[in-house]
């Protein structure tokens, strides 16, 4: 992936039970400021396998890049952004796990979480005979524990569209920490039913990140798309100096 501008590539993950679609309206916004974006499809079948696809998209961009994470994508974007194109991390609603830790522990150190008793896991039998397990939200759940300030129509939308995550986001501890070494923003959601506010603080402040609050839903991509594109934008900024 070339490009001639002299702008960071924003790549954006998603998180669990979504896709790129969330991004659309962020997208509109950067590509209009300019920005060449990448919407990378998460393939939500665990942290390690996730990462490496990621790192196979950051392979490919010539340049600086900001990654952006929304949800799960956090895990990913933790334990692939180690690249020295990786100028700057973005989480939005997001998590921002530390080595060693997998991300069903980050929505369990505080409470406030409903994603527990919102979800279902699923088995199901691999090709090789072998079981597995997804995860999906409860669909009279969705709206009121995922997306609560969104219209009702769009989080309709949302949930027809839901992906199956693969037990294993939950459980694979990660095994690098980019922000460790990146400078960092976190878009703390303080309407988040879903990763409990007190946990992003405690996370947002461990990584030393640069917080901006916003009281939306853990839906922010979604409910509040511009906020997000400023913060992007003061990420790529910072990145240029």
């Amino acid at each position: 992936m070339n490009s001639k501008s002299t702008k960071p590539t924003i790549v954006l993950v998603h998180g669990a039970f979504e896709d790129a679609s969330i991004w659309k309206p962020v997208i509109q916004r950067l590509q209009r400021d300019g920005y060449p974006v990448v919407a990378f499809a998460n393939p939500l079948l665990g942290v390690a396998t996730d990462a490496a696809y990621l790192r196979s998209v950051i392979d490919r961009i010539q340049g600086p890049i900001i990654l952006v994470a929304h949800s799960y994508g956090g895990a990913v974007i933790t334990e692939a952004g180690g690249d020295e194109k990786v100028k700057g991390l973005v989480y939005a609603g997001s998590i921002l796990p530390e080595i060693g830790e997998a991300p069903a522990q980050l929505i369990e150190r505080f409470p406030g979480s409903s994603f527990p008793t919102s979800t279902d896991v699923i088995p199901y039998t691999r090709p090789d005979g072998t079981s597995g397990q997804y995860v999906l939200y409860q669909a009279d759940k969705f709206h009121s524990q995922v997306a609560a300030d969104v219209p009702a129509s769009e989080a309709a939308m949302l949930l027809a569209t839901q992906r199956h995550m693969d037990f294993a986001c939950l459980t694979e501890k990660l095994t690098s920490a980019a922000w460790a070494t990146k400078p960092t923003w976190q878009i703390l959601t303080t309407q988040d039913l879903a990763i409990p506010p007190a946990e992003q603080k405690f996370e947002a402040d461990r990584a030393h990140s640069t917080v901006i609050e916003v009281k939306a839903s853990h839906a922010v991509t979604v409910s509040n798309p511009d906020v997000v594109a400023d913060v992007i934008v003061q990420a790529a900024s910072a990145a240029a100096k």
